[in-house]
């Protein structure tokens, strides 16, 4: 049986700043990984493709918020430098904002 893939050497070359900052990323690649091989059933980043990250970003992330979408998207852009990747991604547009109107009387 093949041991489960090392997100943490995958990400080594391409984490920098803070302790809290490194750990977030890799905590964030790994539910990236995640929810890729469970949709997909792929589970080394080595096999994803565009659409995969794009559908991460779309439609996985999309009742987080705004902030929480941000990182992840960092996180993303690590993801594919360390894949030498040229992959873009557009910043997910926030939320639309519910208003509830006042009862009716």
């Amino acid at each position: 049986m093949s041991k489960p893939f090392d997100m943490e050497l995958f990400m080594a070359g391409v984490l920098t700043g803070s302790y809290a900052t490194r750990q977030r990323h890799l905590r964030q690649a790994k539910v990236i990984q995640a929810a890729i091989a469970k949709r997909w059933k792929r589970d080394i980043p080595w096999a994803w493709q565009r659409k995969h990250l794009a559908w991460f970003l779309a439609y996985h992330l999309n009742q987080r918020s705004e902030s929480t979408r941000y990182r992840y998207f960092l996180t993303v852009k690590l993801l594919t430098t360390k894949l030498e990747r040229t992959w873009v991604f557009e910043r997910v547009p926030p939320m639309p904002k519910l208003t509830l109107s006042p009862p009716k009387r």
